[in-house]
């Protein structure tokens, strides 16, 4: 029987296949922190990277933003093989990893300035093979602000990568805003035809804004879509991608408890609250707003040599 991801030891996650994984999440019943974190940019600590700041305030899962495979890059940790980073960061943190991929859609009406990224983060086959390869748990399809993400080029994109990597790898998608798209903002990021569609394509997981980032996304809304999501057999992660992982103590614990609320499966809290870093306390007060601090001091102080 798998382990709650609660109770995981980094040498559970080391064992654990796609279909493990997805047990040990749901098992543990809303209890699941995902942290975003950027290695591109000069680290908070200096010598120490991001992802391992994350990791020691209590994140169960590292998530990569703005990561090109092409040119992987993460400040802080000891020089490796580019092709080794991965394996690396996930040998110092003990931590399940994910990355952003952007499928990028040329042919809608945008929203304010878009912005070009490289070849090596958009959310095509051939980066998530390279990402997998690289040893990477789960592909995000995603958008980051101004990148010109919609809907339709995730299902496209999701469809391609699923027929090819859908039994060795989980699959989350959805947006945190916008992420430049004229016609798909606020409540219209997603609907219940969108997630009906992810899920046909072979969504794993569907991400959700968290209730309190987005105008116009509340509660109630996000509670409906989690539901809807439950039935059609997907996961959810609601997602905090509006800065607000840099908001104030009292503002985090309260979208926490809204997405605990709705009934979501996991919580993400953003990259953009320091350097390519939540605050890091905010990370932790994430944790204790939706698990105790039994819990979050469990996943804090348990080695890695586990």
């Amino acid at each position: 029987m798998t382990k709650r991801l609660l109770d995981c030891n980094a040498s559970d996650f080391i064992k654990m296949n796609k279909e493990e994984l997805l047990h040990s999440i749901a098992a543990s019943e809303g209890r699941v922190l995902v942290s975003e974190v950027i290695g591109l940019v000069q680290p908070v600590l200096y010598n120490i990277s991001n992802a391992e700041l994350a990791a020691a305030f209590g994140a169960d899962i590292l998530l990569f933003n703005m990561f090109d495979v092409n040119e992987p890059v993460m400040q802080g940790i000891p020089k490796v093989a580019k092709e080794d980073i991965v394996k690396e960061l996930k040998r110092l943190t003990g931590r399940v990893v994910g990355i952003n991929l952007e499928p990028v859609d040329a042919n809608q009406e945008t929203l304010g300035e878009i912005i070009n990224i490289s070849p090596g983060r958009l959310g095509t086959l051939d980066n998530a093979k390279k990402a997998y390869e690289m040893g990477f748990n789960m592909v995000v399809l995603t958008g980051n602000p101004g990148t010109g993400v919609s809907n339709a080029a995730i299902i496209s994109s999701l469809k391609e990568i699923g027929n090819e990597l859908g039994k060795e790898i989980v699959l989350v998608v959805g947006k945190m805003h916008a992420a430049g798209s004229l016609k798909e903002a606020g409540e219209n990021i997603i609907t219940k035809e969108d997630i009906k569609a992810f899920r046909e394509a072979g969504a794993d997981i569907i991400l959700l804004p968290a209730p309190g980032t987005v105008p116009g996304i509340t509660m109630e809304y996000i509670r409906e879509l989690v539901k809807y999501s439950h039935d059609l057999g997907a996961l959810t992660l609601t997602a905090i991608g509006t800065s607000q992982e840099g908001a104030d103590s009292g503002t985090i614990k309260q979208i926490a408890l809204m997405c605990k609320m709705t009934g979501t499966d996991m919580h993400h809290i953003g990259d953009a609250g320091l350097t390519g870093i939540a605050i890091p306390e905010n990370i932790m007060d994430y944790s204790i707003a939706i698990r105790g601090k039994r819990h979050t001091f469990t996943r804090i102080a348990r080695s890695i040599n586990r």
